[in-house]
């Protein structure tokens, strides 16, 4: 049987680039075809940005790879049209439970509220979302958007100007050179880009090795997520299983540090290791096996120059959270709107220089996040080791022990507090969760459909009962009708009435208990501006 990580879906063809007598210049190049790079092509191609996409591959990833997408990144994938592809081949799943030895100490649910078109998360291999992404971008060229995804087409040079850069690119056929207006590395944790540009990482280095197995098997495991502490399977350190489409399993065992990795990837080896956990009785089949090691880093900036840096070019962390693939799909979401408005003439480029500060917090906090989950999950003293055990044995039969577990955050938008493009916070009874800087909180509407579905990819106003004035250039959203109980406590809280300032990421971008045109359209002109 064809995997389908075996076929070419982009496979090299020679472009008219290639062939021109001048070097062609593109308003954006995307380096890395992945699920960072694709996302950043799709939302530019939806919003008439033309885009070419360079990638050494001609494929989607082998191995499932990431397979945590949380809310935020299903929200993300519904506005570029394929969000509801994922949900259907997902495997979806609110809840989790964390053992310790061989007894369950508590479970939690990431979605305990109702109201939501989508769930906490769905598990699905990184291969199945690339294919997804391929096949909306082709649907995007059918219908006549400006974009090229170009196989085995590998940036080799890439060198900066001031209002341009300049790239060389090997093919099957010999180099070429292009010129781009922006370029966009999404192109992973080993960036070259990064790398040709001199430009490196700053944060730690965990030396704790961690086995991937993806195993193909019948099981009576339920769709959650397990996590265990020290289980009778594999002493001393720890074990994650997760569910996936078409029959796979995934699961993680931590190895330790001082571990010889090409033995410890030997079929049998994993198979013996397996067979202790699963049991004898449990027939499988080893689809993928791995050994990882992780940093939590970033860039100090993400732009340099016409160069901006997303994804696991710009910062990396510990898988322990599904903090990885999801936030990438956070930094293509906070870009692009912004690219096209700088394309358009419509804001400066010190607008983007809003996308460093909002991307560098959210990357702080999964980072501080991502660290403290690994030193619970690995402690590295015998205080920290006795702390940590102390407070799994206790959180079996206290909650105020919970919170302290640490099996991985996992991932939620982050708030950009502070942000230079935020407005004002006039609805002072308002409910902090959709403060300035947040990300909209989807809710159920009257009509049957749901608000995030509404929002659009643009500048939107919202009002609740108050009206939203009539802007050029602004979509209205007008629940109409009865609000809901779950928009009111989303948006209300216990205000009477509230606008809504909406940015194209569905991040508010200011709120008022009411306001006039005037208002709303210098609020518009600041954030466009950068702040």
């Amino acid at each position: 049987m064809t995997r389908i990580f075996e076929t070419p879906l982009y496979p090299y063809a020679r472009s008219r680039d290639q062939d021109a007598q001048a070097t062609i210049r593109h308003p954006v190049i995307v380096a890395g075809a992945g699920p960072v790079g694709l996302a950043a092509a799709i939302d530019l191609a939806q919003q008439g940005v033309p885009v070419v996409v360079l990638d050494e591959n001609d494929r989607v990833s082998h191995g499932s790879r990431a397979i945590c997408f949380s809310k935020r990144t299903l929200e993300i994938a519904d506005r570029l049209g394929f969000g509801e592809q994922l949900v259907q081949k997902g495997v979806r799943w609110n809840l989790g439970k964390v053992f310790f030895g061989d007894r369950k100490v508590y479970e939690f649910n990431l979605l305990p509220e109702e109201g939501h078109r989508r769930p906490a998360f769905i598990n699905l291999q990184q291969y199945h979302l690339e294919h997804d992404m391929v096949s909306r971008l082709r649907q995007l060229q059918a219908a006549g958007a400006p974009i090229d995804l170009r196989g085995r087409n590998r940036v080799t040079a890439v060198v900066p100007h001031p209002d341009h850069v300049v790239l060389t690119i090997e093919t099957p056929e010999g180099p070429y050179a292009l010129e781009a207006d922006w370029l966009i590395a999404c192109d992973g944790a080993g960036s070259p880009v990064r790398e040709m540009l001199g430009m490196g990482f700053t944060g730690r280095v965990f030396e704790d090795n961690f086995l991937i197995a993806d195993v193909t098997m019948q099981a009576d495991f339920p769709t959650e997520r397990w996590f265990w502490f020290d289980p009778p399977f594999n002493p001393g350190q720890s074990a994650l299983l997760h569910k996936q489409p078409d029959g796979i399993w995934r699961i993680d065992l931590q190895l330790g540090q001082s571990i010889d990795r090409t033995r410890e990837t030997e079929p049998e080896r994993v198979k013996a290791r397996l067979r202790q956990m699963l049991g004898p009785e449990v027939d499988f089949e080893l689809e993928w096996v791995s050994i990882y090691s992780f940093q939590c880093r970033r860039m100090e900036r993400f732009r340099e120059g016409r160069v901006i840096f997303a994804g696991d070019a710009a910062h990396q962390v510990s898988p322990f959270g599904a903090r990885g693939a999801n936030s990438g799909l956070q930094d293509t979401d906070n870009l692009c709107w912004k690219i096209k408005l700088v394309l358009d003439g419509t804001a400066p480029e010190t607008l983007l220089d809003s996308y460093t500060a909002e991307r560098i917090q959210a990357a702080d906090e999964n980072i501080l996040n991502s660290t403290r989950s690994t030193d619970f999950i690995a402690p590295k003293s015998a205080n920290s080791r006795m702390f940590r055990d102390a407070v799994l044995d206790l959180s079996a039969a206290y909650p105020f022990a919970r919170p302290l577990v640490n099996s991985g955050r996992l991932s939620l938008p982050c708030t950009h507090d502070d942000s230079p493009i935020n407005g004002p916070d006039g609805l002072a009874d308002g409910p902090s969760r959709t403060r300035p800087g947040s990300a909209c909180p989807d809710a159920p509407l009257a009509s049957g459909d749901y608000l995030l579905d509404q929002l659009g990819n643009g500048f939107t106003l919202m009002g609740l009962a108050t009206d939203a004035p009539g802007i050029s250039g602004l979509r209205v959203v007008d629940p109409g009708g009865r609000i809901t109980p779950e928009l009111r406590a989303r948006y209300l809280g216990d205000a009477s009435s509230a606008l809504y300032l909406i940015r194209p990421d569905q991040h508010v971008a200011a709120r008022w208990s009411t306001a006039d045109g005037a208002t709303v359209e210098a609020t518009l002109a600041r954030v466009k501006a950068g702040g």
